[in-house]
């Protein structure tokens, strides 16, 4: 495994546990060289999971790439790495554990906005106007509106 502080090909395994989600086996590390620690994560290779583009085109599915779109809706929000991995977690078991290998970008983002909607309702505001690509503000404002509770509906944005 490289380094990531010094890019030397070899390090040794210090700890060894399984993650908390059960899905993957978390490892400490130490490298040779700089003798820093780090932490890599190692999973199954499943199938090769595809998302089909809105133009068609496929491409990998990429957790990374999903949890980098997650991480900067939830920006200065009180929503922790762990409740990140947990939703994309809960995502990938959703849409792929059917036996399904490809899934439309269009489910992934609705996927998305329904769990970050019950976690974080400003974090689901912020993907929400890039996953949908708001023309203009009355776009913004109409997705707002329904989430602004009518009298004595007991739904909508809560004050934190």
């Amino acid at each position: 495994m490289r380094c990531p502080f010094c890019g030397y090909e070899d390090s040794k395994v210090v700890d060894s546990r399984v993650s908390k989600d059960g899905e993957a086996t978390r490892r400490r590390r130490e490298c040779i060289n700089c003798e820093r620690r780090f932490t890599t994560y190692e999973r199954i290779e499943e199938v090769a999971q595809m998302v089909v583009k809105k133009d068609g085109r496929r491409e990998n599915f990429d957790r990374w790439k999903l949890k980098a779109g997650i991480m900067k809706a939830i920006e200065k929000r009180a929503v922790s790495i762990e409740q990140v991995d947990a939703l994309i977690n809960d995502i990938e078991r959703e849409l792929f554990n059917g036996g399904e290998h490809e899934i439309s970008t269009r489910l992934l983002g609705e996927a998305v906005m329904n769990r970050l909607k019950q976690l974080d309702e400003v974090a689901y505001v912020r993907f929400a106007s890039v996953y949908r690509q708001f023309r203009d503000v009355s776009e913004f404002m109409s997705e707002l509106q329904d989430m602004i509770p009518s009298p004595g509906s007991g739904r909508g944005l809560r004050k934190s």
